[in-house]
């Protein structure tokens, strides 16, 4: 079983990702799960959503505590929570900067990537200039590291899903993919 864990800030799209995701493994034939934990329901608030994956059906009813891959889109909360928290030792980290991966001193018992989501997001109109929806480009990029699901596979979610300005956030995750 392939357990991931989301963090970002409301109005980022973070349970929306994880709900993408969910679908886009289930496409590729998984056992998923995708849930959500809020705090304080307001924008800008940290938000966690937590994906399971599996070729088995899936009984564990619970919170991922130790996940393989941690999904970023917010870099501040890597000073503000213990994010790394529980991750397997070879996990991803995948987060959203214009930064380079080493910039953030994590230590090497993980992978970490970087891709400029929020840019991306940008570019093809998805939110605004102060809170941009990044989670198709997070997608994306989280496809290309892990190789544990196909863009493909992640397109096709997107296609299903998303109804508002679906080409926007099929192009912003395969400049995801492109960009890590």
């Amino acid at each position: 079983m392939v357990e991931i864990r989301l963090h970002g800030r409301g109005g980022q799209g973070i349970v929306m990702a994880a709900d993408l995701l969910a679908l886009a493994f289930s496409k590729e034939g998984k056992y998923v799960q995708s849930f959500p934990s809020f705090g304080p329901e307001r924008r800008s608030a940290p938000v966690s959503a937590f994906i399971r994956a599996d070729d088995s059906p899936i009984r564990l009813r619970c919170a991922i505590y130790n996940p393989d891959h941690l999904m970023i889109s917010d870099s501040s909360l890597l000073t503000a929570l213990d994010i790394t928290s529980g991750l397997k030792e070879g996990g991803w980290i995948i987060i959203n900067s214009g930064r380079k991966a080493q910039d953030f001193g994590i230590s090497s018992r993980f992978r970490v990537a970087t891709v400029d989501a929020s840019a991306i997001a940008f570019r093809h109109r998805l939110g605004g200039k102060t809170n941009p929806i990044t989670n198709t480009a997070m997608l994306g990029a989280f496809a290309r590291v892990t190789d544990l699901v196909s863009i493909e596979a992640v397109i096709e979610a997107i296609r299903e899903m998303i109804a508002v300005k679906q080409e926007e956030n099929i192009a912003a995750a395969k400049e995801g993919y492109g960009k890590t």
